[in-house]
C-alpha cells in the first residue's frame, strides 16, 4: 500500500506517522521550501495529546507542553478576577493533561518523528486525479506521483477539497482579527501556570503557558474584513484598541515583539459531509476549517490521522472501503465542533451584545463547573476519547 500526503502541517504529518505505523509506504509533499508554521502556538487539548501519545510521542509532547494548572477570566477594564478554577477536574475526567505548545516546535517534533529528510519540500500541487487503480498528483515543477490513495492535508485553501467537492467553496469571515505571538512569562500579566483571559467590550486578551518559560498570547479584535495593516505595527494598533484596559494588558502590549506578532483574519467553512472522492480524501483544515474559539482545530486534524489509521487497520486490502470508513467516522464530529466554535465565537465577540453581556455575568458567578463541562464535551467523541 502506498499513500501520497499533500501538506506537511500537523494533520499531514500525523497522518504520515499513523499510516507508517501500519506499514504503509508514505510520501509527503509540501509546497513551502522549509518549515514555516503559521501562528505562534496551539491549544492541544487532551484529545489531541492522546493522539500524539498514540503516535509514540508521549515524552516529546510532555516536554513541549506548558503546564496548565488553572484557568481564570479577568475583567478587561478593572483587572478584577471574575472567576478562577483548577483544571484538575478536567484532567481527572478525561485522563490526560492538556498541553499548550509552540506551533513551530510541535510541527518540528512531528516532522522529525516521521523523518525530516524524507519530506519533499518545495512541491506545489497543481492538480489531483483519481483512477481505477491509482490516484495521481501533479506538481508545478512538472513532476507527478501516484499511489493507492492521496490524502489532501493542504490546508484551509485546499485544492484537494475543490477536487473532492467538484468546485471551490467560500470561506466565511468570522468577524474578528486575532493578533498572536510568544512572550516571556510575566506574572504581572497572569500566573505562570494559568490560562488567563481578559474579557470586555466583545474582545479577549489571553495568555497561556508553553514550554520554555513563555506565554502564548492572543488579542481578539472585532473589525471588518480587509482593514489595512502594516506588519510591525501591532503594538501601536493594540495600544490604541486596548487603551483603557487593565494594567496586565498594558504590560503585555509593552512586552510583545511587534515584528513577530501575527495578525490573522479569522475565517471558517460551513461543514460538509463529502470528504472522499474515489481514492482521494481530505484531512485537517481542508476538511473542517474552523475558528479557534474552542481550541480544537489542530486536535481535530490529529484525530483525523488516528481515525484514518484505524480505517486502514480494519480494511487493509481495500483502500476504497477504508476511505469510506474514515469519512463515516469523522464528518459528524468535525462538523459539530466547527459549529460549536462558531457559536462560541459569536457569543465571545458580541454578535448579539445582550448574549455577550449575559456571558460576562455568568463568568462572575462561575466556579468552573460549567466551563469544564463544555471543554470536556469538546474533548470527548474522538477516536481515542469516545
Amino acid at each position: 500500500m502506498k499513500a501520497v500526503i499533500v501538506g506537511a502541517g500537523m494533520g499531514g504529518m500525523s497522518a504520515a506517522i499513523a499510516l507508517r505505523q501500519l506499514g504503509v509506504h508514505v510520501e509527503v509533499y509540501e509546497q513551502v521550501s522549509e518549515n514555516k508554521p503559521v501562528g505562534a502556538a496551539i491549544s492541544v487539548w487532551s484529545n489531541g495529546v492522546k493522539c500524539l501519545n498514540h503516535l509514540g510521542l508521549e515524552r516529546e509532547a510532555a516536554e513541549l507542553g506548558g503546564i496548565l494548572d488553572s484557568m481564570s477570566y479577568v475583567d478587561g477594564f478593572t483587572g478584577d478576577t471574575m472567576c478562577r478554577f483548577s483544571m484538575q477536574p478536567l484532567i481527572d475526567e478525561v485522563g490526560q493533561r492538556p498541553y499548550p505548545m509552540a506551533r513551530a516546535e510541535l510541527q518540528l517534533m512531528l516532522m522529525n518523528a516521521y523523518g525530516y529528510d524524507d519530506i519533499h519540500f518545495g512541491k506545489k500541487m497543481v492538480a489531483v486525479h483519481d483512477g481505477a487503480e491509482r490516484a495521481t498528483v501533479e506538481f508545478a515543477d512538472g513532476t507527478t506521483d501516484s499511489a493507492d490513495i492521496v490524502i489532501g492535508a493542504d490546508g484551509a485553501k485546499s485544492l484537494t477539497r475543490e477536487y473532492v467537492l467538484g468546485g471551490p467553496v467560500q470561506r466565511r469571515y468570522a468577524g474578528y482579527v486575532n493578533f498572536n505571538g510568544l512572550v516571556e512569562v510575566d506574572e504581572n500579566i497572569g500566573p505562570a501556570t494559568e490560562w488567563t483571559t481578559y474579557v470586555g467590550d466583545s474582545r479577549r486578551v489571553s495568555v497561556m503557558p508553553v514550554a520554555g518559560n513563555r506565554f502564548y498570547f492572543f488579542f481578539d479584535v472585532p473589525m471588518p474584513a480587509g482593514v489595512p495593516f502594516e506588519r510591525g505595527t501591532a503594538r501601536e494598533v493594540l495600544a490604541e484598541e486596548f487603551a483603557d484596559w487593565a494594567p496586565g494588558v498594558q504590560t503585555l502590549i509593552g512586552t510583545l515583539d511587534p515584528t513577530t506578532t501575527n495578525r490573522v483574519e479569522i475565517l471558517d467553512l460551513d461543514p460538509f459531509d463529502t470528504w472522499v472522492k474515489g481514492r482521494v480524501a481530505v484531512l485537517g483544515d481542508a476538511a473542517h476549517n474552523t475558528t479557534p474559539d474552542v481550541g480544537q482545530g489542530g486536535c481535530l486534524a490529529m484525530e483525523d490521522a488516528v481515525a484514518l489509521q484505524f480505517a486502514f487497520r480494519d480494511h487493509p486490502d481495500d483502500p476504497l472501503a477504508a476511505l469510506a470508513a474514515y469519512q463515516s467516522a469523522r464528518t459528524e464530529r468535525a462538523g459539530d465542533l466547527v459549529l460549536r466554535a462558531r457559536k462560541r465565537c459569536d457569543v465571545t465577540h458580541g454578535k448579539d451584545p445582550e448574549k455577550t453581556a449575559a456571558w460576562y455575568d455568568e463568568l462572575r458567578g462561575e466556579d468552573g463547573t460549567n466551563i469544564i463541562r463544555g471543554i470536556v464535551g469538546n474533548i470527548v467523541g474522538g477516536p481515542l476519547t469516545s
